[in-house]
């Protein structure tokens, strides 16, 4: 499968390529095609120094070029880049393709982080992102709450529930199986795209806890 990264040169970006890489062709984007180049052949090596040899393989180009070959499609991007970049690479892809979005819509303000849907009264992720999904049953909501600090240390066993959220089957079962595929992750489903909010809203509720509460890089598990 080519599982195709948007915003592949950030932390979680290359966390992903870094585990995916094991089984499948990450194809790590970037508005700028050299960078995305270099930066993959630099997770390339990392993977095989963490793992000896990969079955898959992680190469590097521009975001819309990684769109138009991606079988899978992960937006590592912030908020308030999901119109310039979603409006850009989403209608490049194809009709199958399944489109994974972990964006979180937050921001820091002086009592801590906040939502910014409820702060400010915008959409959430998963609405933004729907406008530009050429089938928006292929858009999931998946990998809000993980540590991405510990998402990059490829040889470090996770121990994390990945809340999912999305409307066709077929294709929460294709972000489960890559969830499965990083040990120690486990996805929960919560039901359909309208629910992302409620994936979404974790991230801040969880940096808050860790602040306050002086936890180093938490994740959520549900026993």
């Amino acid at each position: 499968m080519k599982v195709g990264i948007i915003g592949g040169t950030g932390g979680m970006g290359k966390g992903f390529a870094l585990r995916w890489s094991q089984n499948h062709d990450v194809m790590v984007g970037s508005r700028d095609a050299a960078r995305a180049s270099g930066a993959a052949e630099e997770y390339a090596n990392l993977a095989k120094e963490a793992f000896g040899e990969i079955k898959g393989t992680i190469t590097g180009s521009d975001n819309v070029s990684v769109a138009e070959q991606s079988d899978v499609l992960v937006l590592s991007i912030p908020y308030e880049n999901i119109d310039a970049v979603c409006s850009e690479v989403l209608p490049k892809t194809k009709d199958s393709c399944v489109v994974i979005s972990p964006i979180v819509p937050m921001t820091k303000t002086d009592v801590g982080f906040e939502f910014i849907p409820i702060k400010e009264g915008k959409p959430f992720s998963y609405q933004l992102v729907s406008k530009y999904v050429k089938d928006k049953s292929k858009l999931v909501s998946a990998f809000h709450v993980i540590s991405e600090k510990k998402l990059v240390n490829p040889t470090l066993e996770l121990d994390y529930d990945i809340f999912v959220c999305g409307d066709d089957k077929e294709s929460v079962e294709v972000v489960n199986g890559l969830i499965n595929e990083i040990k120690g992750l486990r996805p929960i489903y919560l039901g359909p795209g309208e629910l992302s909010y409620m994936a979404e809203i974790a991230t801040p509720l969880l940096l808050n806890a860790m602040i306050q509460n002086k936890i180093k890089n938490p994740g959520i598990k549900i026993i």
